[in-house]
């Protein structure tokens, strides 16, 4: 069932009673059409970044970076400590907003651009991120469907920005959606 919609079911029992299915809604996140310019899309819980995080996606992403697993020679570095992986900051920056956004809304990720990381993360740190829809306009070569510029905006607890990036994204329209939908269920 999608949401927003209700389905009741009348069901007899065999002591004449009838009961009604509750209504379900699923999680997801905005259509283009409820998207707005200039909100502030908070998006929580924040994400407090362990050792085991940052050692896990470094190695598996095959990045022997010092400044990621070396505790001995990071504490020699300017920052005196290992850093978070900036594509592990990236890479949680983005997944932070998806339930709020774009789960089960979106078509595809068109692009990332303006990546910049202004401040450190380190083990312990706590990671919130914010986003703002700096634009958005519909397809003119895909109806029912838009594209969406957002802004993400990484912060750790003390609110110091340590992850900024610009993301493009083709996401689908309610009516458009809904239809689909009901033509795929038809097809089954």
């Amino acid at each position: 069932m999608t949401a927003g919609r209700q389905e009741q079911k009348a069901d007899g029992d065999s002591t004449g009673s009838t009961s009604v299915s509750p209504r379900v809604v699923e999680q997801r996140g905005l259509y283009f059409d409820e998207l707005e310019e200039g909100v502030v899309y908070a998006h929580r819980p924040g994400r407090t970044v362990t050792e085991t995080d940052n050692v896990l996606f470094t190695t598996m992403t095959m990045n022997t970076q010092g400044l990621h697993l070396d505790a001995a020679w990071s504490a020699g570095q300017p920052f005196g400590q290992r850093l978070v992986n900036s594509m592990f900051t990236l890479a949680t920056v983005v997944g932070q907003s998806v339930t709020q956004l774009t789960q089960g809304t979106i078509i595809a990720q068109l692009g990332l651009t303006d990546v910049s990381f202004p401040g450190p993360l380190y083990h312990g740190d706590t990671l919130y991120t914010e986003t703002v829809i700096t634009g958005k306009r519909l397809s003119g070569s895909r109806p029912g469907q838009g594209i969406v510029t957002m802004k993400h905006t990484g912060r750790n607890q003390d609110g110091a920005v340590v992850a900024l990036a610009t993301r493009s994204c083709l996401m689908w329209t309610r009516e458009a959606h809904l239809k689909a939908e009901t033509e795929a269920q038809k097809e089954k």
